[in-house]
């Protein structure tokens, strides 16, 4: 299976299988104030802490699914997963009020960059999971699809942020344009994003039908992804991410 990781200006095949090429441009428009509404985007989930007894207790930060040749990477905040052990977090993708249409998945390896394990760098405050399905050899991505993951995109971008606010028992998302807050920060302008969305996807190419998008951060970074619901923001994609992706898909297997 072919795994993309997209920079800005390349498709790059990252399980050394060849390479491709397409020109991606973003619009430089200005960022409006918006709120957001109820959302759907079945690559996105919630993640949830565990009972003693391995059921799902409460939801606190959100993950998406994303390409991969094993099919099991979902890619969140670092900081969403610092606090928590492996075995005692599971995904849920496209949860909405009790509803799991693609069943509940156990988090089985956590894979964070060196500078965000050694210093907590917000450019690096994003993380991917490796997850399972008990008694099942079915990946999730065959459920829901998988994000392109592109690194080096410049800001100005429109994308669609979906993810779960805590004590929300529904999705929500709002699509506006990824600004630059610094060099290596995304900022973000929606109302509604509070604690719980962290880890949740900015995708574009959102306007091609049946696309899961094209991930070019998460809510994260700076401030932890914000002080305010209002205001979100999100590390680009570097280099970083890109050498963080391959590690994980080494790690998750095929």
């Amino acid at each position: 299976m072919l795994i993309k990781l997209v920079t800005a200006a390349a498709v790059v095949m990252a399980a050394v299988v060849g390479a491709g090429f397409m020109i991606l441009t973003a619009p430089a428009v200005g960022a409006p104030t918006l709120n957001a509404t109820a959302g759907q985007a079945q690559t996105v989930g919630a993640l949830f802490t565990l009972t003693r007894t391995g059921a799902l207790a409460s939801h606190f930060c959100t993950a998406s699914v994303v390409d991969s040749p094993s099919g099991d990477l979902v890619l969140t905040a670092a900081h969403c997963v610092s606090s928590h052990s492996v075995g005692a977090v599971a995904f849920v993708p496209d949860y909405s009020n009790g509803h799991m249409p693609y069943g509940i998945w156990m988090v089985t390896q956590v894979i964070v960059n060196q500078a965000w394990s050694s210093a907590a760098d917000p450019d690096d405050d994003f993380a991917f999971l490796v997850v399972s399905q008990r008694d099942s050899k079915a990946s999730v991505e065959q459920f829901t699809g998988g994000e392109t993951i592109q690194t080096g995109t410049p800001p100005g971008r429109k994308v669609k942020v979906a993810g779960y606010p805590d004590g929300a028992g529904t999705m929500i998302s709002c699509i506006n344009n990824a600004m630059a807050y610094s060099p290596t920060q995304f900022v973000f302008d929606c109302g509604g994003f509070e604690d719980g969305t962290s880890g949740s996807p900015l995708l574009a190419g959102i306007s091609t039908p049946g696309s899961p998008g094209i991930v070019i951060g998460v809510i994260g970074g700076f401030q932890q992804g914000g002080d305010t619901p209002a205001v979100s923001y999100a590390a680009r994609f570097s280099t970083d991410m890109a050498a963080l992706y391959k590690t994980a898909i080494a790690a998750a297997g095929s």
